[in-house]
């Protein structure tokens, strides 16, 4: 039977190569793969990740290729029905409810035709049973799931409570999960509600290290205006300053005593296998992030890289 992939994007921009490589390798193992994003608009690649002369702050140096840009600009191009009709997480899994029984706009909640009336135990109730059914219906269909990184995941995945939900449906069932750069700021966020630690806790992880960080600069798309970077009414590009969090104090947290993060800087690439997890550290990383995926899935790898 063919494997088959989930590959979740931002839709506020996520770095090319790491959709580009990993992708590459599933498609060369004969897996498919479906792509995901938060409400189910189409994903674009942010502009630097298709610049071969973007020179990255912190490293001095081009992280792109020109047949990596060119791989990229491909996939982008608004013409390449590939991205097109991505798979929406808000169609699959339910809104978590407030404890104040408010819709997201603080409205009442419309009694349920079925329900003497819509208590907040009635929509936690309905929540769980929904939020098992999506689950299951995830996790029968794909093998495994991948977290792209870039800027965007800091605003539309990172805390997005249906992301959490869907991690859980794969680790519940121990299944392998892949993250990349800050896509891994998702393993750290997600945890059970009722537990309410890391499913990273006691894990070895790698992610975007301190030495690898903005300070400044740090941009993201505009998901109105597809492919464009969100500016100013007047033009100028929305420089949010520096990422919103350390990414490394927040992997290095939610791994506890028992767990780790390994930065591996100075080392070309750092992807590591933590069963069920997979994570790149960033850009360099995503190509190898592929391979140890399919690596866990056709040979059982459970240990890589510490």
């Amino acid at each position: 039977m063919t494997r088959k992939i989930l590959i979740m994007l931002s839709e506020w921009g996520y770095w090319g190569e790491e959709l580009i490589g990993p992708l590459e390798v599933f498609e060369a193992s004969g897996y498919e793969t479906r792509f995901c994003t938060p409400t189910g608009r189409r994903p674009y690649a942010l502009p630097p990740s298709m610049d071969p002369t973007y020179v990255d702050p912190p490293l001095g140096k081009s992280v792109t290729t020109k047949e990596m840009a060119d791989k990229v600009i491909a996939i982008n191009d608004p013409a390449n029905p590939k991205l097109d009709t991505p798979q929406s997480l808000s169609d699959w899994f339910p809104r978590r409810p407030y404890w104040s029984g408010r819709d997201i706009n603080g409205s009442p909640i419309p009694n349920d035709p079925d329900r003497d009336d819509k208590s907040v135990l009635r929509q936690w109730e309905d929540y769980y049973i929904a939020r098992a059914a999506a689950q299951a219906k995830v996790t029968d269909e794909f093998d495994a799931l991948l977290i792209v990184g870039g800027s965007g995941p800091m605003i539309d995945l990172v805390n997005n409570y249906r992301v959490h939900d869907l991690l859980l449906g794969f680790v519940d069932r121990d299944m392998p999960v892949g993250a990349e750069c800050y896509g891994v700021a998702c393993l750290a966020q997600a945890r059970d509600y009722t537990v309410r630690r890391s499913i990273i806790w006691g894990k070895h992880v790698t992610g975007h290290a301190i030495e690898y960080d903005y300070t400044d600069n740090t941009g993201v798309l505009d998901p109105t205006m597809p492919g464009q970077m969100l500016n100013h009414p007047d033009g100028r590009f929305v420089n949010l300053g520096t990422p919103f969090y350390t990414l490394e104090y927040i992997l290095r947290d939610a791994t506890g005593p028992d767990g780790g993060f390994h930065g591996n800087v100075g080392r070309a690439t750092s992807v590591l296998v933590d069963y069920p997890f997979i994570t790149g550290r960033s850009t360099p990383d995503s190509v190898l992030t592929g391979e140890k995926m399919v690596d866990v899935l056709e040979n059982g790898l459970r240990r890589y890289g510490w």
